[in-house]
Formats: structure tokens, C-alpha cells, sequence
């Protein structure tokens, strides 16, 4: 266990390396900037999830899951092709 200072009131706190961790002395987080950060890096990583063509949602059933991961599969290949030929027209002047 360490210590941090605060980046609301600058008093320094008991710190487990938790970014949720509380000051001692005014009760705001001590995660500070690192919170931010995590919080829109979550969100973030959230977002890109559902740009997939079928997003799997943690509530769908084993079925659906299984089913939209075959359509993601073969997204991924599709994809895979049109690039390739997209490269291949590319280099072909050259």
C-alpha cells in the first residue's frame, strides 16, 4: 500500500492502486486523469464492438451467438477478398 496525492484537494492519501480509491480527506476519487481515461477507454472498446455486422449481445442465447459468429466469420473473409483485390489492381499499374 502506497500513498498518492490528490488531484482535487492535493492532500496525500492511502493509495492501493485501485483508480477507484477515495481521498481521505475529501472523498473524490483519486483515479484523477487515469479515471478518465479508463472510463473512455471502456466506453471505447465498447463502441468498437458493435461495429461488427452482427454484434453479439451477452444476452442472446448459444444459438444466436453461434449463428452471428459464423456471419462475422464470413464478414471477415468478404472483407479479406475485396482488399485483396482492391491491392491487386493497386500494384498491377506499377
Amino acid at each position: 500500500m502506497g500513498q498518492k496525492k490528490c488531484p482535487h484537494c492535493g492532500e496525500w492519501s492511502k493509495w492501493t492502486t485501485n483508480m477507484n480509491d477515495l481521498c481521505e480527506h475529501c472523498g473524490q476519487s483519486l483515479g484523477g486523469k487515469d479515471l478518465e481515461y479508463h472510463q473512455i477507454r471502456e466506453r471505447d472498446k465498447q463502441a468498437n464492438n458493435e461495429q461488427w455486422i452482427f454484434y453479439i449481445k451477452e444476452t442472446d442465447s448459444a444459438f444466436m451467438k453461434g449463428l452471428k459468429t459464423v456471419g462475422n466469420v464470413f464478414y471477415t473473409i468478404y472483407i479479406a477478398i475485396l482488399t485483396f483485390l482492391a491491392w491487386l489492381v493497386a500494384i498491377m499499374p506499377g
